[in-house]
Order: C-alpha cells, then sequence, then structure tokens
C-alpha cells in the first residue's frame, strides 16, 4: 500500500508543470499554446523568455529531488526509484494537462541528481556543455541522458545494477519523448534556441 501511495504522490507531483503555472501566473497565457506545445522549460523560454524559463527549469528540478525524497522516507531505497520514475512519467503524461507535458529532462535531472549526484552532474555538464556550443536543447538533452547508463558502468563504485537499471528506463523515456527532435536533427532541421 505504501508503495502505491508512493507512485500516486509522485505522479501528480510531476503533474505541478511549472511551465504552465508560470506561463498563467505572470504572462495569462498557456505554454502548450507556442513553440513545440510541450509545457516543459525549454518551451517556455522560447515562449516566454529566459527569466520564466530558468524558472521553470528550477521548479521541475526541485519536483523530482522531493519527489525521490517523500519516496525514500516512506518506503526507503525501493520507494525512492519508484517515486523518480512516476514523478517524471507525471511530468510527461500529466493527467491534470490532458496528458501534454514536457520532456522530462529538468525532473530527471533532479530525481538522479539525489539518487546518485555523480551520475546527474556528469550528464548535466556533458548536456549542458553540447546544448551551449550547438544551441540545440534537444541535442545536448538527448545526448546527456543517453550517456546516463554508460556514466554508471563507467563511474559508479561499487557497480550498482539497479542504479543502471533506472538510469536505462529514465534515459529511453527521455529519448523517446525526444523522436520528434531526433527525426529533425537528422534531417538537420532542428531548432536553435
Amino acid at each position: 500500500m505504501k508503495y502505491f501511495l508512493v507512485a500516486i504522490i509522485a505522479y501528480f507531483l510531476g503533474n505541478l508543470s511549472f511551465a504552465f503555472i508560470l506561463g498563467k501566473l505572470i504572462m495569462k497565457k498557456d505554454v502548450r499554446n507556442y513553440g513545440s506545445g510541450n509545457s516543459g522549460a525549454t518551451n517556455a523560454i522560447r515562449a516566454f523568455g529566459a527569466k520564466i524559463g530558468v524558472l521553470a527549469f528550477i521548479g521541475d528540478v526541485l519536483k523530482g529531488i522531493i519527489a525521490v525524497f517523500i519516496g525514500r522516507v516512506l518506503c526507503g531505497e525501493a520507494g525512492g526509484y519508484l517515486a523518480g520514475a512516476f514523478v517524471i512519467i507525471g511530468h510527461n503524461w500529466p493527467i491534470l494537462l490532458n496528458f501534454k507535458g514536457g520532456k522530462g529532462v529538468a525532473t530527471t535531472i533532479g530525481v538522479v541528481l539525489i539518487i546518485s549526484p555523480l551520475v546527474s552532474l556528469i550528464c548535466f555538464i556533458i548536456g549542458f556543455t553540447i546544448a551551449f556550443i550547438t544551441r540545440m536543447v534537444s541535442l545536448g538533452s538527448i545526448i546527456g541522458m543517453a550517456l546516463a547508463p554508460l556514466v554508471v558502468i563507467i563511474f559508479v563504485r561499487p557497480f550498482n545494477f539497479k542504479l543502471l537499471f533506472f538510469c536505462i528506463f529514465v534515459a529511453s523515456m527521455s529519448i523517446y519523448r525526444h523522436r520528434e527532435n531526433i527525426k529533425r536533427l537528422l534531417k538537420g532541421n532542428e531548432n536553435k534556441l
């Protein structure tokens, strides 16, 4: 029963879209009506500017952190992994926003930051550097996420199979959510920030 409670709490915490909330409160606009149509931080930057976008990013990171903390308090390590998975799912496919969410990158950063700070920081630095150089957030996000399992294999000691499986799962979700970006990247017409 506790695990079910953790999953539900984390999922609805993930439904809190800061790009949507800040867009409505500050700009009186729905972020989903602009750009990619996603309710994530990158689209908030495109639609409303850097300040709102950065605030949305921070909020999405924080909800990932809070979800894992709640999961661990209620159900230990397994609860942290469960909450981490469901807060990302809640962000990506929020029932409160008709399943029109973001791509889960910021929330995943927050989740993995608590579960494995080393993995989160290495992947964030690589992803941010690629995004900064190319001005393509999607490329940085995809590479940063895709590298997470490899970072676990190379850097995490003692080796943690549960962490590896979790990173494969969250990386797969992120890559799936970026499938349209991948198509545009392959065609050479991806949007730049």
